[in-house]
């Protein structure tokens, strides 16, 4: 009986200083992780509105936000949306941005995924994204073969899925920024 009373007690001050040291750590990073996503949202409107000086942000929801994007002497270029939607294997985190008529897409990262490493994770490769820039809004996918249409991207050979899932990404920001516009 008293090895159990030990082992119990033993146990549970493990739990309690890796508990403490958890979170203490999460906390003195929280400020570093909240810096770190502003700046990679920073460079990603840049990287999907070429000539973005500044923007401004409007939350629509958890996971939506639209950012109104300005040049140099304050004129709009366009419209990004930071959004999220399900991949094959978890959580896909895109900005997307548009041209000030929402007709046609400037650009597209990815910003977080957790898609198959060799695979569906090939969503980040610069082929894979440069398909999107001057792409008319809405976006389908053609599989094994070259783009005809305007409105398609390649998907990713065997990967599918991922593919499928960024395309409807990109069109569910799409209607829910021209939904934000006509506000």
């Amino acid at each position: 009986m008293k090895l159990g009373i030990k082992m119990i007690l033993v146990l549970t001050s493990i739990a309690l200083v890796s508990g403490l040291l958890l979170s203490y750590t999460y906390q003195s990073t929280k400020a570093d992780i909240e810096r770190n996503k502003e700046i990679e949202k920073e460079r990603a409107i840049k990287v999907v509105i070429p000539g973005t000086e500044r923007f401004e942000e409007k939350v629509i929801n958890v996971k939506n936000y639209l950012l109104v994007a300005y040049d140099k002497d304050d004129n709009l270029i366009g419209y990004a949306m930071l959004t999220e939607g399900t991949g094959f294997q978890g959580p896909i985190k895109l900005m997307v941005g548009f041209d000030t008529t929402l007709s046609k897409i400037t650009g597209m990262e990815v910003l977080e995924n957790v898609e198959t490493p060799g695979l569906g994770n090939r969503i980040v490769e610069d082929w894979f994204k440069k398909q999107f820039k001057g792409r008319l809004t809405p976006i389908g996918y053609v599989k094994g073969k070259k783009p005809e249409n305007p409105h398609n991207i390649q998907a990713i050979s065997g990967a599918t899925i991922s593919s499928r899932s960024v395309v409807k990404i990109v069109n569910d920001a799409w209607k829910l920024a021209k939904k934000e516009i006509k506000k």
